[in-house]
Formats: C-alpha cells, structure tokens, sequence
C-alpha cells in the first residue's frame, strides 16, 4: 500500500514539475502579438515610401528621385498612359536600361528608358503633351537624369491612389 502512495505521489509531483514547465516554456515564448509590418515612413510631400530610388505619382503627374530617403531631383512633371493603355500603379525593381531604344511594339524612340514593369514600361524622353502606351515621359534633361541615376535593381514605385503629403 505504502509503495502504491509513494509511486503516486512521484507521478503527481512529476506531472506538477512538467506542467510548471510547460506553462513557463510557453509564458516565456509569448510576447506582443505580432501585427501587420510597419510601412516605410513616407518621403514628405511625395506619396513614396523612404524604400524607393524612384517615385511617380499618377493623379498629381509628378516623378521624384530619392536618395537615402530624400528628394534628389523632383517633383518633374510628366506624361502617362490613358484608360487604354493605363500606367500600372505598384512597386518594381529597374530591370535594365537603354539609351536609344526604338519601341519594337509602335516603333516610336524611347531615349533614355529605364524599364522597370512588365510590358515594356519605363521611363523615357518623350512628350508631355499627350497620353503614352502606359510608360512614363518626361522632358528630355529629366530623362537624362533618371536613366543615369537609376540601377538595375533600384526600386520605383508608382502610386494612383495616395495624394501626395506634406
């Protein structure tokens, strides 16, 4: 009798231990909940986030350029697609570059693109004076100056749907 108590009061004592343990091991892991991801602040007085080399806004037709989260030329004014051919508003990486491309869709020049979205879309010299096939135009100095600063790799964002602040 005395060792049926004796292994009974062990296994009570080991479960209570493993239990202290388990509720501390998981009270230990426990912490703030984790939420949504903090967003980038915002570059003032552009709907772009800190993250971007490169930044357009498709309702105020502005572009900037950032470097480490300030604007190093902008805002430019510029040239966009229409409903037919809307410009995509999101966030890509600059693909590649080409100083004198000639569109092999419309056969149109398109000096100084960086193209950064599926499609062919880039920015390039071109008009400001009427609607692309969805690319970004600018006047040829501010061309220039994008395609020599932007890089493969650097990230462009495009917004339709964020005023601009600040």
């Amino acid at each position: 009798m005395r060792t049926l108590s004796r292994v009974r009061r062990r296994a009570a004592m080991v479960g209570l231990v493993v239990a202290m343990l388990l509720s501390a091991g998981s009270m230990a892991l426990a912490g703030p909940i984790p939420g949504p991801p903090v967003p980038a602040p915002l570059v003032p007085g552009t709907p772009c986030t800190v993250t971007a080399r490169a930044c357009a806004d498709l309702i105020g037709l502005q572009a900037w350029l950032f470097q480490n989260g300030r604007i190093l030329r902008g805002p430019v004014p510029i040239s966009i697609g229409d409903e037919l051919d809307p410009t995509p508003p999101g966030r890509y990486q600059v693909e590649w570059k080409a100083k004198d491309w000639v569109s092999r869709e419309y056969g149109t020049p398109m000096p100084y693109s960086v193209f950064f979205a599926p499609g062919g879309i880039a920015f390039h010299e071109g008009s400001l004076q009427t609607s692309s096939y969805g690319c970004i135009r600018m006047e040829r100095d501010n061309a220039a100056a994008f395609f020599d600063y932007l890089q493969v790799g650097d990230e462009v964002q495009v917004h339709s749907d964020v005023p601009a602040v600040g």
